[in-house]
């Protein structure tokens, strides 16, 4: 039976680019065939459980402006009816997944273990729900920043409950996603991090955060999880300094504590551009490692210096965003999950249908424009052509010598290297030949 929240709104459907109706897929095809697989296959799009049905709309400096059914979200009635309306909107919108913390889905109870009751009550219910829809689960995350007791940290913090709190919550929300068939399992360290080094001994939160990962590995092994483990970096926010600031160091911390070939990394476009990066620069980063897993596709306003989290609107950048991901093989257990909200004055449920519909049109042609830049190589081109002198013999040789001989052979050769253009521009331009 509907809930009737989204009445008079039709299941989207592709119309093709010319349509005028707000509520279609102008470039999103599912079964559109790009680089030999469906597009609903490449993309593996997922609604964000956390922004689309959990925020009620608040800001730093105001509180809510949302006013749904299920509010306030206090008891598992009204979790059950977020529920409903949730797989309302994944069956109106046709996407294969969804992603949630386990406090978007069921209430605050006060004490773990009502709140691992609730968890388990409700993700029954979310089981039965999916089995009569076609949206699965792309991963589950435990919110570990948001209430009082995470303020100084959950696998960092200083008090050994709050990180036996933190692992027993964990350890939930893996069962949890495990029962739900999910297709990973995500840790986002939203306070793993300090404010100031005066109250911090910086080398054991770090020996912490990472045994606790350890921990997490151990026991998806345990359980027979065949999905992958994620963490996300974040910068700065809200913690002053993130152990998880960017790609990079998060990558050194998974070597440091030998868990590079177990985790891999969900990329935020959002938290690339916090960090002082693009969203490519880090999807670059974690590709050259092989250690990509996923992404959270959403954008920040770039005259505010905090994570707004709105819809992708630019075409350009997420075709290059999509250029990395194809590039390093595409997505395997990952996928495209739109961790993006309405702005608070968006308030009617029309609102949160037409914005998942024109993020995932922006995705599909930022993937169309991607698959046709591999297809065309121009790109690779121009870096084979760039990096072509490394092919030779005596440049590969260089690499297993010493300083000594190569010195003896810029003396003997006369070796004086003339620079040679970089193009930028004319890469930029062949870029927009396809955006």
């Amino acid at each position: 039976m509907s809930t009737g929240f989204f009445d008079g709104i039709a299941p989207i459907r592709y119309e093709g680019p010319d349509s005028a109706n707000p509520l279609a897929y102008r470039h999103y095809n599912p079964d559109e065939v790009v680089m030999g697989k469906r597009m609903e296959d490449h993309l593996r799009f997922a609604v964000a459980y956390w922004h689309s049905f959990a925020w009620e709309g608040q800001d730093p400096f105001g509180g809510q402006t949302f006013v749904r059914p299920w509010h306030p979200q206090d008891d598992m009635g009204r979790a059950r009816l977020k529920a409903d309306v949730a797989f309302e909107m994944f069956d109106l919108l046709g996407v294969p997944f969804f992603c949630w913390h386990d406090a978007d889905i069921r209430p605050e109870q006060g004490s773990y273990a009502e709140n691992l009751r609730t968890l388990e009550e409700i993700t029954d219910y979310i089981g039965v729900k999916m089995e009569g829809s076609k949206t699965g689960l792309l991963w589950g995350t435990a919110n570990m920043f948001s209430h009082r007791r995470w303020m100084a940290g959950a696998s960092t913090n200083p008090d050994p409950d709050v990180f036996a709190y933190a692992a027993a919550t964990v350890k939930g929300c893996m069962d949890a996603t495990h029962k739900l068939d999910g297709q990973n399992y995500v840790l986002w360290g939203g306070r793993e991090g300090y404010e100031t080094l005066l109250n911090t001994d910086l080398r054991q939160e770090l020996d912490h955060m990472g045994r606790f990962l350890a921990m997490v590995v151990e026991y998806k092994h345990k359980i027979g999880f065949a999905g992958t483990i994620l963490v996300e970096p974040k910068p700065q926010e809200p913690s002053k300094h993130q152990y998880d600031f960017d790609a990079a160091t998060c990558i050194g911390f998974l070597r440091k504590y030998g868990l590079e070939g177990e985790v891999k990394l969900n990329i935020e476009q959002g938290h690339a551009i916090l960090a002082g990066h693009s969203f490519e620069h880090e999807l670059a980063v974690a590709a050259a490692e092989g250690m990509l897993g996923s992404i959270d596709m959403n954008r920040n306003d770039y005259q505010s210096g905090w994570d707004t989290d709105q819809f992708p609107n630019n075409v350009p950048e997420v075709a290059l965003a999509y250029y990395h991901v194809l590039k390093a093989g595409g997505f395997t257990t990952g996928g495209t999950n739109f961790d993006a909200k309405l702005r608070r004055q968006s308030l009617d449920a029309e609102d949160l249908i037409a914005a998942h519909v024109g993020g995932m049109d922006i995705c599909a042609r930022g993937l169309k424009a991607a698959a046709a830049m591999l297809e065309d190589g121009g790109l690779e081109d121009a870096l084979a052509e760039r990096y072509a002198g490394w092919e030779s013999p005596a440049a590969q040789a260089m690499l297993e010598s010493d300083l000594a001989s190569i010195q003896a052979r810029v003396l003997a050769e006369g070796i004086e290297p003339e620079p040679r253009s970089g193009r930028q521009e004319r890469l930029e331009n062949y870029v927009n030949r396809f955006v």
